[in-house]
């Protein structure tokens, strides 16, 4: 059963960060392919360890984002949604915000595809600013 949601971004960022919370190591939601490229750009950033999309037993589509292993603690100390559907986000290449001086990352969705900031600023894109996480 699939439940809807007005923000699956959000959401998303709620269950990884409510899921950091108790120390669990994965983390299941509902599948888009908007939350997949979120969870790659994690990946690419060593955030997270892994994701895998699945198909539940309904047959939807699941996501799987693996937060750590059971032997070490989560890299993510905080994420946060900065876009949001009342009041979208968006930034040129040049006024994208650097997140706790280079150590965090900007998630940016471009012409290109979902980056993070210093890629958008290299490459001289901006668009909307999806979430920060450090």
């Amino acid at each position: 059963m699939s439940i809807i949601t007005t923000d699956p971004i959000a959401d998303m960022l709620t269950r990884i960060r409510n899921a950091i919370g108790v120390r669990k190591h994965t983390v299941t939601m509902p599948h888009s392919n908007l939350k997949e490229a979120v969870a790659k750009v994690l990946k690419d950033q060593n955030f997270v360890d892994g994701y895998s999309v699945d198909n539940d037993a309904s047959g939807y589509k699941v996501l799987t984002v693996n937060i750590n292993s059971e032997d070490s603690n989560a890299r993510i100390t905080e994420i946060e949604r900065l876009s949001r559907p009342g009041r979208r986000w968006y930034s040129s290449s040049e006024e994208i915000p650097v997140v706790k001086r280079g150590r965090g990352i900007v998630v940016v969705s471009t012409s290109k595809g979902l980056m993070i900031g210093k890629d958008a600023k290299q490459q001289h894109l901006g668009g909307e600013l999806i979430c920060k996480v450090f």
